[in-house]
């Protein structure tokens, strides 16, 4: 990772070449969080993805009855009342 020539904080600009040593670490570990977040994203923008493909592919199958789905969804009628008991 190269390391930039001034740092925002708080949105204030530093030059990275007046920093302490124990800055520059923390310069470091904020850049090495900061791909670690976007690649955590980008995980998400996948599974997301994904998640949306297997939910498209199973309506349609619930739709149209198709063979791949085990069980065809049936339309379910409400339940009858019970007949009233002659005396």
């Amino acid at each position: 990772m190269s390391f930039p020539e001034y740092v925002t904080i708080n949105g204030t600009n530093y030059t990275t070449a007046k920093l302490s040593a124990e800055a520059h670490a923390q310069v470091l570990n904020i850049q090495v969080v900061d791909a670690e977040v976007a690649r955590l994203q980008q995980q998400l923008a996948i599974a997301q993805t994904a998640r949306s493909a297997y939910s498209a592919v199973l309506l349609n199958a619930v739709r149209t009855g198709s063979p791949e789905t085990p069980v065809a969804a049936k339309k379910v009628s409400k339940p009858r009342k019970p007949k009233a008991k002659a005396e």
